[in-house]
């Protein structure tokens, strides 16, 4: 699904607003401002989450998640100004996963999106468990034979390669140190060579990404370790 946002909202000052300051953080962001268009671009454009207003012209938000529910699952979190105990459950029980009332700061709402963002991608983790397979993007791999596939296309790894690569993607954008990797995976302590994690992630790297100098799915964050990222 990407990092694409779709905001849906009728009032153009909030609307533009929220779509500048969720752009400056690095989201591709898609608007819409009334309920048909947004269900026509969620068919489009399968977004990774969608922000629904709930007074909406011609459709109320409600009826629009649970349009929505009906073709993509996809995180949704309302956005509205109804106050209520009565509403905020009448859209939980619509189908959405949040629900954060106006005005709203917009640090609040960027740390909501990071935490659905996250449950998301592990109940993603957790359902392709269950069908014995495990993708992630272009990455799967079989749990049953431990062919890996990048882009459809078999690669070989060795077998620390490979438990590298199926710890980091059963935890996906969660940051892992050095040590912490050494520890999971070679468990013995930390009484070896901390440096074979990077050598062992800079191998992987040749062999899953498109630009192992540049890579888009084991991340290196200096200072704090790495991470799988889910959604690129």
């Amino acid at each position: 699904m990407g990092n694409k946002i779709l905001i849906v909202e009728d009032d153009k000052d909030i609307r533009d607003l929220t779509a500048f300051y969720l752009a400056k953080k690095g989201y591709e962001v898609d608007l819409a401002e009334d309920g048909l268009v947004a269900l026509n671009k969620v068919k489009e454009s399968k977004p990774c989450l969608v922000l629904l207003d709930v007074l909406l012209p011609g459709m109320e938000g409600y009826e629009v998640c649970e349009k929505i529910r009906e073709e993509l699952d996809v995180p949704i979190i309302f956005l509205s100004c109804k106050r209520s105990s009565t509403d905020k459950i009448r859209g939980l029980h619509a189908g959405g996963d949040d629900y954060l009332t106006k005005p709203f700061d917009m640090a609040e709402l960027e740390a909501r999106i990071q935490a659905i963002l996250r449950r998301h991608s592990l109940r993603t983790v957790e359902k392709e468990e269950t069908t014995h397979h495990l993708q992630i993007r272009d990455i799967r791999v079989d749990l049953a034979s431990f062919d890996v596939q990048v882009k459809g296309k078999s690669i070989s790894l060795y077998a620390k390669e490979l438990q590298l690569l199926l710890f980091l993607m059963k935890h996906p954008n969660q940051v892992f140190s050095a040590e912490q990797i050494y520890q999971q995976i070679w468990d013995v302590g930390l009484y070896g060579d901390i440096k074979t994690v990077s050598v062992h992630i800079r191998n992987l790297r040749k062999k899953i990404e498109d630009d192992p100098a540049n890579p888009s799915y084991i991340k290196t964050l200096r200072g704090f370790g790495y991470k799988f990222v889910h959604a690129q």
